[in-house]
């Protein structure tokens, strides 16, 4: 059970070094040249009409899974949360046995202590994960993400008031200026995981859904590659069209 003292401190102290560090976004190792694809762990999801190179996919902790049936061995983007390096729980040994052996062209890995990186390295290669780019994304860094592009502060003082790491790319992708973000995957209204059967609950259902909605309230170009994550959220659904529209921009080099 929470304590209120000990989260009120949180809260001071949190928002005290927020303001004084002035933190920026985790920055961007690899340019996007397309839409960015933002492939979750739900157990449903979908290849986005007019995939291709040109697009930039972003996988989620042990989503690479998915990717991987598309025929894309090296996804561009993985955010992956820190107890997965480690983790003993179901979950996280999960993650590693899927990702055994794989790569990623940047890792991005979230909450882990940036003087840990060694640390960090070692349990990568217990695994057999590759990457070409490393960053290590500390709290700080992921609540300018949200501060910046959807104007909204959290303290992530427990699991309510976070998003979940599949909202954190999203907001990463139109911080950096993708065109176009496409979800599949990604639910708020699901449990389990694309990778086991235990049918996990969700956290951050609630806040993934806040920001979603002022995302979308705001213009910003979100959709989903899922029909029924589509009915059930108001999020577009990316179609055939959307991608041909997208082709003749590129083409015409608008």
């Amino acid at each position: 059970m929470s304590n209120p003292i000990t989260n009120a401190k949180k809260r001071i102290y949190r928002w005290i070094k927020y303001r004084l560090k002035r933190p920026a976004p985790p920055p961007l190792l690899r340019g996007f040249q397309g839409p960015a694809v933002v492939v979750g762990s739900a157990p449903v999801s979908h290849r986005p009409d007019g995939l291709d190179d040109t697009y930039c996919t972003i996988t989620i902790n042990g989503s690479q899974s998915a990717t991987a049936r598309w025929g894309i061995a090296v996804p561009d983007i993985t955010m992956m949360m820190f107890n997965q390096i480690e983790g003993t729980a179901y979950n996280p040994r999960e993650v590693r046995r899927v990702l055994r052996g794989q790569r990623t062209r940047a890792l991005y890995l979230l909450l882990w202590r940036k003087n840990e990186r060694e640390r960090l390295e070692r349990g990568l290669a217990a695994f057999d994960y590759g990457y070409d780019d490393l960053y290590i994304v500390d709290r700080y860094e992921r609540m300018a993400l949200l501060d910046r592009v959807a104007g909204m502060l959290t303290l992530e003082i427990d699991a309510p008031s976070k998003c979940s790491n599949g909202i954190n790319a999203v907001l990463f992708a139109l911080h950096h200026g993708a065109p176009a973000v496409i979800l599949t995957g990604i639910d708020p209204g699901s449990a389990g995981h694309a990778y086991n059967d235990t049918g996990m609950e969700r956290l951050h259902v609630h806040m993934d859904s806040v920001v979603l909605q002022r995302l979308l309230a705001a213009g910003r170009p979100i959709y989903t590659a899922d029909p029924e994550v589509a009915d059930a959220t108001g999020i577009p659904l990316w179609t055939g069209e959307h991608a041909r529209r997208y082709a003749a921009a590129r083409q015409s080099g608008s």
